[in-house]
């Protein structure tokens, strides 16, 4: 269809016959207007509603105690996650605290999310899953550029550093703001030898974090680096985010993260958070 935006006023008119249409990707506003709200949670409670496209990325400032719901839809979603915290965003996600506090290189359930300042920024409360990777981070230009032909963010196979990086700039954030991500919902693990073996998807499923403390949020939808297929093959990604309560130092499960637990408690409870 063509459309003739030829005049200041003839883009006007354009762009408000496009209004009220559907997109299949979209944020939803107000997010309670969302089709896919989750069971049990009542849509006037949700803040934030999307669904991302395949190699798209979404960006948000969450509140401490939020949950936020990322549902791989086909199978073929591959969600790396950078948090920052919105307060201080010098603080971040930092992989290897996330490994190594809690003696667990592999997320899942109860799984933390720690900063590098020994603060806890999200938690992991569910998963259907099991399929996620926390030792490779995300895809650079070169290689998408090497493997598929094109890393650009609009083109047909962004890398997750060009769309990490669009993201950040959005809240004041630049290319060397940006740490190693988590990725979820394709998973690796580590052979015996240290070689690292893909496993891929475990089909739909969603994957429940909880924001301990008021969290930047990026999120980059684009195919996982040790993804094997030739063509560059990534599906949709609903977000949902919903307010709860933080989780209590009481749930840690060990004590070194009982301790992150409570650096992160007394942090935001000092400044009121």
């Amino acid at each position: 269809m063509t459309r003739d935006t030829s005049t200041v006023f003839a883009a006007r008119d354009d762009a408000r016959s496009r209004a009220g249409t559907d997109a299949d990707w979209m944020p939803y506003l107000p997010a309670s207007s969302s089709p896919f709200a989750p069971d049990g949670v009542e849509k006037a409670a949700l803040t934030w509603a999307e669904t991302v496209a395949p190699g798209g990325y979404t960006a948000k400032v969450v509140a401490r105690g939020t949950t936020i719901r990322l549902t791989d839809v086909t199978g073929d979603a591959c969600a790396h996650v950078l948090l920052f915290n919105a307060v201080a965003p010098w603080e971040r996600l930092n992989v290897a605290d996330t490994q190594k506090i809690p003696w667990q290189a592999y997320l899942g359930a109860g799984h933390p999310l720690l900063s590098g300042d020994g603060r806890v920024l999200a938690t992991i409360t569910a998963d259907t899953s099991g399929r996620h990777d926390a030792f490779c981070g995300t895809t650079s230009d070169a290689w998408n550029t090497r493997k598929y032909g094109d890393a650009a963010p609009e083109g047909p196979s962004p890398s997750g550093r060009s769309l990490f990086t669009l993201a950040a700039a959005k809240h004041d954030l630049g290319p060397r703001d940006l740490p190693p991500s988590v990725s979820f919902f394709q998973g690796v693990r580590v052979e015996e030898d240290g070689t690292l073996r893909w496993e891929g998807s475990a089909g739909p499923a969603e994957v429940d974090l909880r924001a301990e403390l008021p969290l930047i949020v990026l999120i980059a939808n684009t195919a996982h680096p040790l993804d094997p297929r030739e063509t560059f093959t990534v599906g949709p990604l609903r977000v949902h985010a919903w307010r709860t309560a933080p989780t209590a130092a009481s749930a840690a499960a060990t004590p070194e993260t009982h301790r992150a637990y409570l650096n992160t408690i007394d942090y935001a409870e000092a400044r009121g958070l």
